[in-house]
């Protein structure tokens, strides 16, 4: 139902499940296990996995911090997709990626839940994408410190606001990972 009518397909999209990234964060090992799952799942059905990963001054491309966690792996067949900005849209070649594949449905996982999450579910809704974030399998770390909520209320929130979210000719919703319907079909 995505405003784009000939992207019929559905991907899974994983971002930024980097050592540095999730090094910490809240529910670290569940929310990899659920990607790990949600990775086998998509591959059975032969849904598309498409891999973000990020580089800035505090993530070196190539570092020990910079790569993905152990407990996921990429197939070489599987597109990876350099960013340097939170939304996975931002100057990357995430767009050529799910036009070539035909893909108008995202299901998104990685980290983190109150930045790069944040910025490519609405960066892939204002381009005219359905996005169904997976609720249990979205991570931070603590930003208390800095004047944030404590990390399980930025996890809840956000899926409660993205649960809620609506446009013409889209679908939001927020499912649990073991929920995830790869056929492309969307419901709220």
């Amino acid at each position: 139902m995505s405003t784009l009518p000939d992207r019929p397909n559905t991907a899974l999209v994983v971002i930024d499940v980097q050592n540095g990234v999730i090094e910490g964060a809240y529910e670290r090992d569940s929310v990899v296990a659920n990607i790990h799952s949600l990775v086998e799942r998509a591959r059975a059905e032969g849904t598309p996995v498409i891999w973000v990963q990020h580089s800035d001054d505090g993530l070196v491309e190539g570092s020990g911090e910079w790569m993905y966690v152990d407990e996921l792996s990429r197939l070489e067949s599987e597109p990876l997709v350099a960013k340097h900005y939170g939304d996975s849209f931002e100057a990357t070649t995430l767009e050529q990626v799910l036009g070539a594949a035909g893909v108008g449905h995202l299901v998104v996982a990685g980290a983190e839940t109150d930045a790069c999450i944040r910025s490519t579910i609405h960066g892939a809704f204002t381009r005219g994408y359905d996005v169904t974030l997976v609720g249990d399998a979205h991570t931070a770390g603590d930003k208390s410190e800095w004047g944030a909520p404590p990390t399980p209320d930025v996890i809840a929130h956000t899926n409660l606001y993205w649960s809620f979210q609506s446009a013409p000719d889209r679908v939001a919703a927020v499912v649990a990972a073991a929920d995830v319907d790869f056929t492309g079909a969307v419901s709220r």
